[in-house]
């Protein structure tokens, strides 16, 4: 594989960094925390760190709302504290994916702040404006992923401007131009530095349908959730005009340019689609594009070894030239390891450990959300410790992002688990103290060290990164697929449950059983035979 194509089977470590690790005990984690931890991450055997948002901002989205994308929020640090971070990095040999906002700005950034002045302004149209209609109500009947219209009224233009997140989150109007210069130079901004990649948040909402058409309502029978409950307004629409414009094809293009002036950098584009497998397929295609694309659409609690294969297989057929990225567990989320236990709540240590290996095992490259290599759960968080608006507005039905977001446990003995010698912003969960790296730390079975221990093992298996997959019919609970690289040909396969299970399969070929991890299998007379929450391994 080319040198500059390091991310094609990769193992990304998603940094959440308010949460990670605090060394100036202001209670939220910093730049230096992940540097204090670079040696940790890099047992992981993971080759990339993608860290969420470090940027100057309000925090009214907890950093997804920027006001200074050239600098760093004093909260999380410097500039030098960024350069720093780098350099350790890459003498480990670990890479450095940032996030990057593009969409939408804070309402404090300067851009904005110009824009809103007035209607004749040098930036006046650099966001989405729109007057109202003649009974001064909004545009159209766009709504807001956070709750409630896109549209809020601003009366130093008399204008409405649109916001598909939080009221604070003016959308840029990616039509202009200018607009899109003035973003990509922000990029470059940060490849100049030496980030070896960026991941994009939401990157399917820079454009807007021009003509402001209005959305057409969805069947109840249809609503779902990707990234928002089924409950939330946001599911009772088609978004056919608010986001995802075939306009935003020509500026994916526009990224990869600037992206291939800096060799061996990567695009990781999150998206959100009412079609997002097809999206992921059309913002890859062609190698002039995004490099990868990742979806919410393992992030789902629908939890069977059919749901897992229809959606790897049918990405797997519309895309054809791309590469994809697959995670269980993100920010924004529930944990997974609660999210698709028996009960939706306690954490089964063997299937946290399967799971790791199932993720490991698709095609595409892997990003692990810090924690999972814990086998953490979601925190329970009471509503008077909440923080993500999502959750307060919502509650209790939905309860937010918060869960998912409680600091990372270090050490069992120490006050918030280590992670903070002064109060946590958020509070540490009590079930995640038992759970903390220095209690997991070698021991012979615990998650972490099957983790390592997988994580080592794929690192020497091509098959497994960048090999083609091969599903294959298997009754539920048993998920199982080949993986196929030159001329080599690996069986995996999953038990989804915690009873037992088999498995009828025909092999005519030699087969070297390989001993992964405690839980391995059985394979004897075409009959492979998993125990609960097992997996097995062989080459053919």
């Amino acid at each position: 594989m080319a040198h500059n194509e390091w991310w094609k089977g990769a193992v990304i470590y998603q940094v959440y960094p308010r949460s990670f690790c605090d060394t100036n005990n202001d209670g939220i984690g910093d730049l230096q925390g992940i540097i204090s931890k670079l040696d940790y991450i890099k047992s992981l055997g993971v080759d990339a760190i993608w860290i969420s948002p470090f940027f100057k901002s309000p925090m009214k989205d907890f950093g997804y709302d920027i006001s200074d994308y050239r600098d760093i929020d004093p909260m999380f640090g410097t500039l030098n504290d960024f350069d720093e971070l780098i350099d350790k990095a890459h003498q480990r040999n670990i890479k450095i994916i940032i996030d990057q906002v593009l969409s939408h700005t804070s309402d404090e950034h300067a851009w904005f702040s110009e824009s809103r002045a007035s209607q004749t302004n040098a930036k006046a149209d650099w966001y989405v404006w729109a007057d109202a209609k003649p009974d001064g109500s909004p545009p159209n009947n766009w709504l807001s992923i956070f709750g409630g219209v896109a549209w809020q009224w601003d009366s130093r233009r008399c204008q409405y401007y649109l916001h598909n997140f939080l009221t604070e989150q003016p959308d840029l109007n990616f039509h202009n131009p200018e607009v899109r210069q003035a973003v990509l130079d922000n990029v470059e901004f940060w490849l100049k530095k030496g980030v070896d990649g960026f991941r994009l948040d939401a990157i399917n909402f820079c454009f807007h349908d021009q003509q402001l058409r209005d959305n057409p309502a969805k069947p109840k029978e249809l609503r779902q959730g990707r990234g928002f409950s089924e409950d939330n307004p946001y599911a009772f629409q088609y978004h056919y005009y608010n986001n995802t414009q075939p306009e935003n094809l020509a500026f994916m293009a526009e990224i990869r340019a600037l992206l291939d002036r800096y060799p061996g950098t990567v695009s990781l584009g999150e998206i959100s689609s009412e079609d997002s497998l097809q999206t992921m397929a059309e913002y890859t295609s062609g190698g002039d594009k995004l490099h990868m694309g990742y979806s919410f659409e393992l992030l789902t609690k629908d939890y069977s070894a059919s749901y897992i294969r229809e959606t790897v297989s049918r990405l797997e057929a519309v895309m054809t030239e791309g590469w994809p990225c697959w995670a269980f567990s993100n920010h924004d989320v529930e944990r997974v390891a609660s999210r698709w236990s028996k009960d939706g709540k306690t954490v089964d240590s063997r299937q946290a450990s399967m799971l790791t290996a199932l993720l490991g095992s698709l095609r595409g490259s892997v990003c692990m959300y810090q924690g999972e290599e814990l086998g953490l759960g979601e925190a329970d968080v009471a509503f008077e410790d909440l923080q993500d608006p999502y959750g307060i507005t919502f509650w209790p039905n939905f309860k937010g992002r918060d869960g998912c977001r409680t600091p990372m446990p270090w050490h069992t003995e120490q006050q918030h688990a280590g992670f903070s010698e002064g109060k946590p912003w958020l509070p540490v969960s009590p079930a995640h103290q038992s759970q903390a790296v220095s209690q997991q730390t070698d021991t012979d079975d615990s998650i972490l060290t099957r983790y390592q221990a997988f994580m080592a093992w794929r690192s020497t298996m091509p098959e497994l990164q960048v090999g083609d997959i091969e599903f294959i019919d298997s009754p539920e609970p048993i998920l199982a697929f080949y993986r196929h690289y030159q001329g080599k040909t690996m069986l995996c396969a999953f038990n989804l449950s915690e009873q037992p299970a088999q498995l009828a399969l025909e092999i005519s070929h030699h087969t070297e059983h390989l001993e992964l991890v405690h839980h391995t299998g059985h394979y004897e007379q075409d009959q492979l035979s998993l125990p609960g929450f097992g997996c097995f391994f062989a080459s053919l």
